[in-house]
């Protein structure tokens, strides 16, 4: 059997003439720090620097767009060791790998198999293909790497080339992992982001129990709509003492229409009093509160991020066996124009403002996204996100968003991942996808090779640093 390598010039332009032009671009851009502004890697992960536990628990288990995969061919969640709701998995991760490998040719295509190809053969060194026959080898192979000090994530942040790494945080969080971060000299390279979205959804079935959690938190009682409001305030406050640059909202729509300051309380004094509002008056609550979101950015500097369109928990029965967030989120068609109006007219060049915005329908890059970010000096546009940030869907969303927007109104790559070791996997491919499409410019006559060179710099690198710079 031959030993498994990759191809250098994967994910490049097949024609001869760009491909040796995108070679040439990316060689500016593959070396670079990594600038990772928005992702799900757990503050704590970092503070602790435990070993990662055993392949089934790093790769394969913690991954919904894997697992997604496999259940999509029938094979349960509970096979691929993801835990029944309020019971520990008695999956054998041993078994789950060797699900995991034998089911290998079913990622072919998709951005999962290249960031897994990346992370198994340039980050661990792994010289056989996944499969029935090579499953266990790998298996033991890997647990022995992961073994070691130098695979811990502090060694593994040097090795990948990190220099600074947001995490997201619930909006009640108290920050004592960034704090002892911070203690120990990581406070640059580890940030907070603000995630308020489980207080701002009056809907949701723990709803008055993180209200209570922002209370403990915050300091602040929150008795009625202005307590609320303020204690939102005490804990941003927090966050930015931290070192936070950033909010991060993941709404279903993104609908910014305020209210008046009595609907508004009156709306939450029902809900904290325990009765059930209906799906009109939560949803005004929610677009409401994203407005107030982005006053109280105007006033911190803290950039807020907007990530409309996942239906989240589309099954019942999935969320009923297994829990939340499970891996079967369904983006929806999502409508920016009418529903930031109120938001951009409020705040859209107010130099204090930032806000970036990030969609699951592609359709809405030409039609919305780019004509916004291309007009209103607030507005950045993000990279593209979850379900689109594979090598065709971040080609369209250059080729839709570039002669609108510019490259200069977008806000560099976005990794969003919860997976420490694909990060520099998903940097790489998002850096060869713009040399590739730079490179495309620069064969049309469109673009002098030493633009595009600058180019795919700032995008992989300086645009990052200067959609998330720290406003004094």
């Amino acid at each position: 059997m031959s030993t498994w390598s990759l191809n250098p010039d994967r994910a490049f332009p097949a024609e001869p003439t760009t491909r040796a032009i995108a070679r040439r671009l990316y060689a500016e851009a593959k070396d670079l720090p990594i600038v990772s502004m928005h992702g799900h890697v757990e503050a704590e992960d970092i503070a602790r620097n435990e070993h990662f536990g055993d392949p089934a628990e790093l790769f394969v288990i913690p991954d919904h767009y894997l697992v997604r995969m496999l259940v999509s061919q029938g094979v349960p969640h509970d096979r691929m060791g993801v835990s029944r709701a309020g019971a520990a998995s008695a999956a054998d991760h041993r078994e789950v790998w060797r699900r995991f490998c034998e089911n290998w040719k079913l990622f072919r295509g998709t951005p999962t198999r290249y960031w897994l190809e990346h992370e198994l053969v340039e980050i661990f060194g792994i010289t056989q293909r996944p499969s029935a026959e090579t499953a266990d080898a790998i298996y033991d192979e890997l647990d022995a790497t992961l073994k070691t000090d130098e695979f811990r994530i502090r060694p593994l942040f040097d090795r990948f080339n990190i220099e600074v790494l947001s995490t997201t945080d619930p909006a009640w969080s108290t920050l004592e992992f960034h704090r002892q971060l911070q203690s120990e000299g990581w406070g640059e390279r580890v940030l907070p982001t603000f995630r308020p979205d489980p207080v701002l959804h009056l809907n949701r079935t723990d709803w008055a129990e993180n209200i209570g959690r922002l209370q403990q938190a915050s300091g602040v009682e929150i008795g009625d709509y202005a307590g609320y409001l303020a204690a939102l305030r005490a804990q941003r406050a927090r966050f930015v003492a931290n070192g936070a640059r950033a909010t991060d909202h993941g709404h279903l729509l993104a609908d910014t229409t305020p209210l008046d300051e009595s609907t508004a309380s009156a709306l939450f004094a029902r809900a904290l009093a325990g009765e059930t509002l209906d799906a009109a008056e939560t949803q005004a609550f929610s677009g409401h509160m994203l407005f107030q979101m982005a006053q109280m950015s105007a006033e911190d500097g803290l950039v807020m991020q907007l990530h409309p369109g996942s239906l989240r928990d589309y099954s019942s029965n999935v969320q009923a066996e297994y829990g939340a967030d499970k891996g079967f989120d369904i983006p929806i068609a999502t409508e920016y124009t009418r529903s930031l109006r109120p938001l951009l007219d409020a705040f859209g060049s107010d130099p204090a403002f930032r806000m970036i915005l990030f969609t699951l329908d592609e359709t809405a890059f030409s039609r919305e996204l780019a004509p916004l970010a291309g007009a209103f000096p607030a507005v950045r546009l993000g990279a593209p996100w979850w379900f689109l940030d594979s090598p065709d869907g971040m080609r369209r969303f250059r080729e839709a968003a570039t002669e609108t927007a510019g490259f200069y109104n977008t806000s560099g790559f976005v990794d969003d991942t919860r997976a420490f070791a694909s990060i520099p996997a998903r940097h790489d491919l998002a850096r060869r996808i713009d040399a590739g499409y730079l490179a495309r410019l620069v064969a049309e006559h469109r673009l002098e090779e030493d633009e595009a060179a600058e180019v795919v710099v700032d995008l992989a690198y300086n645009l990052p640093l200067a959609a998330y710079a720290r406003r004094d």
